[in-house]
């Protein structure tokens, strides 16, 4: 996504500490990670037949207005190499660089990590740098898996560059089917960021499947920016329209604008967003109750009651003081991603990027790697980069996240 963004959804992020990421070569069992503090990724303790440390560099933004998604993903990422480190064998650093959401910055950030010997990439977090950097990493064979960047432009042409999200296209169908199916709204009205790549690949995918399925599309209106503060005209002509239900694929930010003009105007339709909306109840001055009966597809519920999520949220809430979000369990699921991978192709601290890139490309495409995580089980990946895994619809009810 611009995003990374996908479906304000918070599906498991809770690798069990009592259990890792299944997958290929089979799981481990990770060590409860201390929560007294944020996790030390920079210098894992050396450890009796570890195999070396394998250098990861993330991107991603932790300051800017898109800081809320790469902070997300970078703890998450902690959360699961502290785990790691803990098994002593193959150990993890990662280094992670602020793009500041900015695609000049990203390549920069990227040229950096490569210069200080990083062995692959993890992110970028949002679409427009990680489409920058992905050009990049492919002349220069880097293998990279971005947590939460799910435009197709990520990916395309690129061998060598896997998603964890789900892609904007898969969004905007499975929305639209979901729809019409449980019957949530007879007349729909869409408003998106037209100066977005996520939301707008979301919408068109969307648009088209509605279509295809009679999905009565009463009203599309746009805004340019998540910036945009007023959305009295967009509201005002999907009320006009009598739309029972207001798809939004948009970031949770102008969301929360929406949520609260729709309740002036007295405007009460179901709203539906995707992952971009995960995080709205943890928005700073929201009136959560303005998201009542809110729905969101995620591929994470941080208030499931499996173990694998209460392991984590526990562990997450413990060094970081907050509810972790999808992006965070993304993040969590990339990087125990690449711990099967590597240890199902072998991989050691002295092989050299571009050998690294060439294993984990063949390991993540074929047909007996799977991994199990936070974000799905079973999650395998096709050619083309894109991750195979079923998505998860959540309804806000009494300020949580209830699966539907």
């Amino acid at each position: 996504m611009n995003r990374a963004l996908s479906l304000a959804m918070a599906g498991a992020l809770g690798l069990s500490l009592l259990a890792g990421c299944g997958g290929g070569s089979g799981s481990a069992t990770p060590a409860p990670a201390d929560t007294s503090a944020p996790a030390d990724t920079s210098a894992p303790a050396d450890h009796s037949g570890a195999s070396g440390v394998i250098k990861i560099g993330g991107i991603g933004p932790l300051t800017g207005s898109a800081a809320v998604y790469g902070l997300a993903t970078k703890q998450g990422a902690e959360v699961a190499v502290a785990e790691i480190n803990a098994l002593g064998g193959l150990q993890f650093s990662l280094d992670f660089q602020d793009d500041e959401g900015d695609a000049e910055k990203a390549v920069n950030a990227y040229n950096k990590l490569k210069g200080d010997g990083v062995q692959l990439i993890y992110g970028c977090t949002t679409t427009t740098p990680c489409v920058a950097v992905a050009a990049e990493t492919f002349n220069d064979r880097y293998f990279q898996l971005t947590p939460s960047a799910s435009s197709t432009d990520v990916t395309s042409g690129r061998d060598n560059v896997f998603q964890v999200c789900f892609t904007d296209p898969n969004q905007g169908l499975t929305a639209a089917n979901y729809i019409k199916e449980n019957g949530l709204g007879t007349k729909v009205a869409v408003i998106y960021n037209n100066g977005d790549a996520y939301s707008t690949g979301i919408y068109n995918a969307f648009q088209s499947e509605a279509d295809a399925i009679g999905l009565e599309v009463v009203s599309v209106t746009t805004f340019p920016d998540d910036t945009n503060a007023d959305f009295t005209v967009q509201l005002g002509e999907a009320q006009s329209a009598g739309a029972d239900l207001v798809f939004m694929p948009i970031y949770y930010t102008p969301a929360s604008l929406i949520l609260n003009q729709a309740k002036t105007m007295g405007y009460a339709p179901t709203f539906f967003g995707c992952d971009g909306m995960d995080g709205i109840l943890d928005l700073e001055g929201f009136d959560t109750s303005l998201a009542e009966g809110l729905m969101l597809m995620t591929p994470f519920n941080a208030w499931g009651t499996d173990e694998r999520t209460v392991n984590f949220v526990t562990t997450y809430q413990g060094q970081y003081d907050g509810i972790p979000n999808q992006f965070a369990a993304d993040g969590y699921d990339c990087i125990y991603a690449i711990y099967e991978a590597c240890q199902k192709a072998g991989i050691t601290a002295d092989t050299s990027a571009a050998d690294v890139c060439e294993a984990l490309v063949s390991t993540f495409t074929s047909e007996d790697f799977s991994v199990d995580g936070l974000t799905g089980t079973g999650m395998t990946w096709s050619s083309t980069g894109e991750v195979s895994k079923a998505p998860v619809v959540v309804k806000v009810e009494g300020g949580v996240y209830v699966t539907q």
